[in-house]
């Protein structure tokens, strides 16, 4: 594959240097090189203006909703016996300490509590409980052992006809 490329890019650059005759002319052109004398050049250098900008200081409106020590508290109990969906949710706040707890029923029987605070000092800590349900019983019921009978040979009597041999008389 780099062989290709290698080829491709020596074509263009024999193409550019003037080597293989270019065809979109009635005629090959040649170019001749005369020696040129030295002329003595002036570079002129032009420098745009710097604009300098002044920074004005940027003021920051206060918002009329905004707290600076937000406080609130909450909670909610749901207890769907139809469902089974059994869970809560407590929590405060009180600037940037929260405190909150939830609990719910999980499928094993146990009742999981979770107490968590957050704070900018220590971050997320929880704490993990679960209680075994009260109501939940584990039921053993007694079975009776299967015996295993054998079924009974059943006789069958089957007719079967003999196949005829089919032959084509010439």
């Amino acid at each position: 594959m780099a062989f290709k490329y290698v080829t491709i890019l020596a074509l263009i650059a024999v193409a550019n240097a003037g080597v293989l005759p270019q065809y979109y002319h009635a005629e090959p052109v040649h170019q001749e090189y005369h020696p040129v004398a030295a002329v003595p050049t002036t570079v002129v250098k032009t420098v745009a203006p710097v604009a300098y900008a002044h920074v004005k200081p940027v003021l920051v409106k206060h918002d009329a909703h905004y707290d600076d020590h937000p406080q609130y508290n909450y909670n909610y109990d749901v207890n769907d016996e139809y469902t089974g969906d059994v869970h809560s949710q407590s929590e405060e706040r009180d600037g940037d300490v929260v405190r909150g707890e939830y609990s719910l029923n999980d499928a094993d029987g146990f009742r999981r509590v979770v107490q968590y605070t957050v704070d900018p000092h220590s971050g997320f800590n929880a704490v993990v409980n679960r209680y075994p349900l009260d109501h939940v019983k584990t039921v053993v019921k007694k079975v009776t052992p299967v015996t295993y009978v054998a079924p009974q040979p059943t006789i069958v009597k089957e007719f079967h006809t003999v196949p005829q041999a089919y032959h084509q008389h010439h």
